[in-house]
């Protein structure tokens, strides 16, 4: 364990087990926290990612302690990701670890992209245990120019809060595409980050910048997480 540079967090690197993979974690605790994100990391990144880093050390100055974990693929340093039951395995996993780490917490889970889609489906399946909603930063709809609704097909199956969090510039969510399905879905809200795209850049010329993008986004999600 190791405190944060303001000193008003403190910061512990673990290990748990997720079938027969040993998988790394951050846990970023702020004094007084009173919810837990577990934090999943998109196809492309991992834990460590910039963009994962700056939305932990927001919503730790909104009381919200966050779990990132590694999926197994980027544990060995591989570049492709892992079947989708590998990787809902590793959800379920880190969900356990995250409340035996912080016992007591309200869990909120969720991630970028793939990490999010992978804890619906998760959810889908079975119930994760002690979760009380799912937040959702960028949702991958479809692949980039290839517009379908297809991936959403089990999002009616989630019985629990969603939290969608979504760019209008996003190539990979067509917001004429999403917006019917989280109507639809009985416990499902949509925000628009005005200005983002799918990394929740924006443009200069937007008038905002990437930092007040994570401090909305945070926002969002403690809000969003306090309420339910």
């Amino acid at each position: 364990m190791r405190w944060s540079a303001s000193g008003t967090s403190c910061v512990d690197e673990l290990r748990f087990e997720a079938g027969a993979d040993r998988l790394d974690a951050i846990l970023l605790r702020p004094r007084g926290a009173r919810l837990l994100y577990v934090l999943a990391h998109g196809a492309g990144s991992d834990m460590r990612h910039r963009f994962l880093q700056r939305i932990a050390e927001a919503l730790a100055d909104r009381d919200v302690a966050t779990f990132r974990f590694q999926f197994p693929y980027t544990q060995a340093g591989r570049r492709r990701p892992d079947p989708p039951a590998v990787l809902h395995d590793a959800v379920r996993a880190a969900v356990r670890a995250a409340s035996d780490a912080a016992p007591g917490l309200p869990i909120l889970a969720g991630g970028k992209s793939m990490g999010g889609r992978m804890t619906t489906q998760a959810q889908a399946e079975a119930p994760l245990p002690g979760v009380r909603g799912i937040a959702l930063l960028g949702f991958p709809l479809h692949p980039a120019r290839e517009p379908s609704v297809v991936r959403a097909g089990h999002l009616p199956r989630v019985a629990i809060p969603l939290l969608f969090l979504q760019g209008p510039r996003d190539e990979l969510a067509d917001l004429t595409l999403l917006r019917p399905i989280v109507e639809r879905l009985p416990r499902a809200e949509l925000r628009i980050i005005e200005g983002a795209d799918h990394s929740f850049h924006v443009l200069r010329r937007s008038g905002r910048t990437d930092e007040q993008v994570v401090e909305e986004l945070a926002g969002a999600i403690a809000e969003w997480g306090s309420g339910l």
